[in-house]
């Protein structure tokens, strides 16, 4: 165990948890508690009866949203279950609080099944203004992402499949201008096809970028291969990869301008496989907690510029500087669905939070605390639905 890992733990374990309910009235009086509860809370509960759009304004269902977890694919650890996922929801909790002021409430299930997912989603609908889809195994969250959207009255967030798309979009628009390159001729090869590889090549392909490949352990999607195929990665290959190439991910590599890992497979890209790319190759290896190439090997094999999604090192490329802004926007704007067109100018919001005069190989995304992030994404979405 390194001192990071004893850190945290003693940090966890002297705060017995990460979050806290707190009343918004700070001096509670008598004459208050007869307003919020019995017997005034009964003449709010007969107005949103008669008048049901005021739940929004006198509730706090507009500024809260549940984040749901089964604990089957938890920050590249995989199946650790519920209870070990809550520690991770309680910090994605704090985020969404401290730069989004959004009220987060960890909702871990002790169910795996679909239906029984979506069926408790649906339930608990009520207390909330939006639902963040969390860690939850491929295809699976996928399905359920997109049932709950025919389904809810509210927004439905799957922060892979939405969040670290954004991320991916905003860092290589700017990456490729460090690198002068354009996004529609640059080849892009991305090695992962669950949830966040499924959304990054739907968004890549709004975007315009016409050279993107997909790889998962069967090598590259294409249209009409039979192995290892499901209906989101028959999705993939409609999208992407038009000249129909084959083959494992070092041979569709060659000549590639940009390797996106999200593989969950950490160590996989080789520095041989870097060096056969092509000029000043741009490298995310986004893979937690161990990227698919260590940051310096990546560099001495030739990368112009490299990210992880890691905190440790520079360029994180990491949905943390998307989902509590974004949901910002959705929770104030009253959004019902999550769309591309959204998807894509929170991207470019975010990549044009990193200023012009810093932009370079060490900064292609800005920092979480970033207050332009804020302000631009709610600009970049005023007339965007």
């Amino acid at each position: 165990m390194n001192n990071t890992d004893k850190e945290s733990i003693s940090l966890h374990r002297r705060l017995g948890g990460k979050i806290a309910i707190q009343p918004k009235i700070r001096n509670l009086r008598q004459r208050d508690i007869g307003l919020i509860y019995t017997p005034g809370v009964a003449a709010v509960s007969k107005r949103i009866r008669s008048h049901p759009s005021e739940k929004y304004s006198l509730t706090s269902k507009s500024n809260n949203i549940a984040i749901v977890t089964d604990g089957t694919r938890v920050l590249g650890l995989g199946n650790v279950g519920p209870y070990a996922a809550l520690p991770v929801m309680e910090g994605k909790a704090v985020l969404y609080k401290r730069y989004g002021n959004v009220d987060a409430y960890p909702i871990c299930l002790n169910a795996t099944k679909k239906e029984e997912i979506i069926n408790t989603i649906v339930s608990i609908e009520p207390a909330f203004g939006a639902i963040n889809l969390e860690d939850i195994e491929s295809p699976k969250a996928l399905e359920i992402s997109d049932e709950l959207e025919r389904m809810l009255p509210i927004p439905v967030f799957h922060d892979d499949r939405h969040g670290t798309a954004v991320a991916v979009l905003a860092a290589l628009v700017n990456s490729l201008k460090v690198v002068k390159k354009e996004m529609e001729s640059a080849g892009i090869v991305v090695a992962g096809a669950g949830s966040a590889g499924y959304g990054i090549s739907e968004l890549l392909s709004f975007a315009g970028c016409k050279n993107v490949i997909v790889t998962d352990s069967a090598g590259a999607i294409y249209k009409n291969r039979r192995k290892n195929m499901n209906a989101y990665k028959r999705r993939i290959a409609a999208m992407t990869n038009r000249k129909m190439r084959k083959g494992v991910l070092a041979k569709v590599l060659e000549g590639a301008d940009v390797f996106i890992g999200v593989s969950g497979v950490s160590g996989m890209l080789s520095p041989s496989m870097v060096r056969s790319m092509g000029r000043d190759p741009v490298i995310f290896a986004l893979t937690n907690p161990e990227p698919e190439i260590k940051v310096n090997a990546a560099l001495d094999a030739g990368a112009a510029i490299v990210a992880t999604g890691s905190y440790r090192h520079k360029n994180k490329v990491n949905n943390a500087v998307v989902f509590p802004y974004l949901m910002r926007v959705i929770l104030d704007k009253r959004i019902k669905r999550i769309t591309p067109k959204i998807l894509y100018h929170t991207a470019m919001a975010v990549a044009d939070s990193v200023p012009k005069e810093s932009l370079g190989p060490q900064r292609i995304v800005p920092e979480i605390g970033n207050k332009r992030i804020q302000r631009n994404i709610r600009a970049a979405l005023r007339n965007v639905r």
